[in-house]
C-alpha cells in the first residue's frame, strides 16, 4: 500500500534527576556533597532510509519516544545520557506543523534532522554547596524533552511528472522509456500510486520520471485520485502533458487538455505556470477523417507549447520526445527542494520583572516564564528544595513584591500546580 501522509507525536527523552550524595571515605572526614549530574534525554533525530518509498511504517504507529537520561550517582559520576530515537523516512519526506501546514525542514537533503531534543539533566547536590549550607541535601530534577505533533508528506524527486487524464498512455510511456513496469490495463484507475522510472539519453545522462495517478476533473477538490497525488507533481521541473489525439474514450483532446490545466492551476497557480511539453499519444490508431489531431496541434502551439505526436504502443516518436525533453531541463533550475518556514514558538527569555501577579479571593496567583523556568526542577516533596526555591523568590524581590500589594499571613500563594500558604 502507498502512504504519503502520516500524523505522528514525537517525545524526546526526559533528563535524569540529579543525586543527593556524600562524599563518604575512610580517614576522610566530612568529605561533602559529591552527587553526580543526570543525564540529558535522547533527542528525536530523522534520517533517510533510501530503501523506503512509503511511509507505510507510520500507518499504525503514532507515538515515538526516546530513552530518558539516566539518575546521576555518587562519587560525582554522571548519568548515562538517553539513546537517541531514530526515526526513518523515505528521501524527500517534507516535516511540516500539522496546525498551520508551515514546513519544519524537508529532508532531500539527505542530513539526519533533530526535530525534538532531549531534556538536560539535573544538577547534582554538588552544586549548591555553599559556606553556610555545605551539605545541601537536594538536587535538581531533570528537565523534561520537547514534544510536538509533526505531519510527515512525501513529496517524489521527480524531473518530470506526467499528467493527464486517465487511460491516455502514461504507463505505457514509462514503461517503454525506462526499466519501470507499472500495471497496464485498459480501464481507467490502473495506476493507484505513482511510479518512478529512470530515463536513459546516453551513458553518462539520465532523468527521472514520475507517473501520476490519473488526475480528473474536480481532482483538486478530492475527486478521483487526482487529489491525493497532485502533491507529487510538486518537484517537477517539467510537465510532460499525455492526451489522447485520437479521442478513443469519447472525449475532445482539446477539452481534455483544458481540463487538466485547469485543475493544475486549481491546485497550485506556480504548478500551472510550471514548463509543459504536451504529447499527442495514441496516434496510430486515429480513425481515417478525423481531424482531432490536428486541432489540438492548432490549439496546444497557439498556447506557446511545443506539440510531439507519438504513440507510445509502437514507440513512434518516443526518442523524439525523450531528447526534446532533456534539452528542456538543461535550461531549467535543479530541482526544488523546500525551505524551512517553521519558526519555533520559544517563549522570549524573561526575568522576574516579568511575571504577572492577579489577586482572586485571598489568592495571588504567580505566572510568567521565568517562575516556571524555576520551578520546573525543583523537587518540591525534599524541605530543602522548597527552601532554596523560597530563597531564590525572595532574592528576586518576588516577596517583597508580594507584600507591597496587600498579602497577609494565611493568605494562598499558587504558582501553576503549586499552592503554598504565605507566612511572614
Amino acid at each position: 500500500m502507498f502512504i504519503d501522509t502520516a500524523r505522528i507525536k514525537v517525545t524526546a527523552g526526559r533528563g535524569g534527576d540529579g543525586a543527593v550524595s556524600f562524599r563518604r571515605e575512610k580517614f576522610v572526614a566530612a568529605g561533602g556533597p559529591d552527587g553526580g549530574d543526570g543525564g540529558k534525554g535522547g533527542d528525536v533525530v530523522f534520517v533517510v532510509d533510501e530503501h523506503m518509498s512509503t511511509l507505510m511504517d507510520f500507518r499504525y504507529k503514532k507515538k515515538y519516544v526516546a530513552e530518558n537520561g539516566s539518575p546521576g550517582g555518587g562519587k560525582k559520576c554522571f548519568g548515562k545520557s538517553g539513546s537517541d530515537l531514530i526515526i526513518k523516512v523515505p528521501r524527500a519526506t517534507i516535516i511540516k506543523d500539522p496546525e498551520s501546514g508551515l514546513v519544519i525542514h524537508d529532508m532531500s537533503d539527505g542530513k539526519p534532522f533533530v526535530v525534538a531534543r532531549g531534556g538536560n539533566g539535573g544538577w547534582g547536590n554538588q552544586h549548591f554547596a555553599t559556606p553556610t549550607r555545605q551539605t545541601p541535601g537536594f538536587a535538581k530534577r531533570g528537565l523534561e524533552g520537547e514534544s510536538k505533533e509533526v505531519l510527515l508528506e512525501l513529496k517524489l524527486l521527480a524531473d518530470v511528472g506526467l499528467v493527464g487524464f486517465p487511460n491516455v498512455g502514461k504507463s505505457t510511456l514509462l514503461s517503454v522509456v525506462s526499466a519501470a513496469r507499472p500495471k497496464i490495463a485498459n480501464y481507467h484507475f490502473t495506476t493507484l500510486i505513482p511510479n518512478l522510472g529512470v530515463v536513459s539519453i546516453d551513458h553518462d545522462n539520465s532523468f527521472v520520471i514520475a507517473d501520476i495517478p490519473g488526475i480528473i476533473e474536480g481532482a483538486h477538490a478530492g475527486s478521483g485520485l487526482g487529489h491525493d497525488f497532485l502533491r507529487h507533481i510538486d518537484r517537477c521541473r517539467l510537465l510532460i502533458h499525455l492526451v489522447d489525439a485520437s479521442g478513443s474514450e469519447g472525449r475532445d483532446p482539446v477539452e481534455d487538455f483544458k481540463t487538466i490545466n485547469e485543475e493544475l492551476k486549481l491546485y497550485s497557480p506556480e504548478l500551472a505556470t510550471r514548463p509543459q511539453i504536451v504529447a499527442a499519444n495514441k496516434i496510430d490508431i486515429i480513425a481515417p477523417g478525423s481531424d482531432t489531431l490536428e486541432r489540438l496541434k492548432e490549439y496546444v502551439t497557439a498556447q506557446g507549447y511545443t506539440c510531439i505526436e507519438i504513440s507510445a504502443a509502437t514507440r513512434k516518436g518516443i526518442d523524439e520526445l525523450m531528447y526534446k525533453v532533456w534539452q528542456e531541463l538543461q535550461t531549467l533550475p535543479p530541482l526544488q527542494y523546500y525551505e524551512s518556514e517553521y519558526v519555533s514558538e520559544e517563549p522570549e527569555s524573561e526575568g522576574p520583572e516579568d511575571i504577572t501577579v492577579t489577586i482572586e479571593d485571598d489568592t495571588y496567583i504567580l505566572e510568567g516564564e521565568w517562575l516556571m523556568l524555576i520551578a520546573r526542577d525543583i523537587n518540591f516533596e525534599h524541605h530543602e528544595a522548597r527552601m532554596h526555591f523560597e530563597r531564590t523568590l525572595r532574592k528576586a524581590g518576588i516577596f517583597e513584591r508580594l507584600e507591597d500589594m496587600g498579602i497577609k499571613n494565611g493568605d494562598t500563594v499558587r504558582i501553576y500546580d503549586l499552592e503554598f500558604e504565605y507566612i511572614e
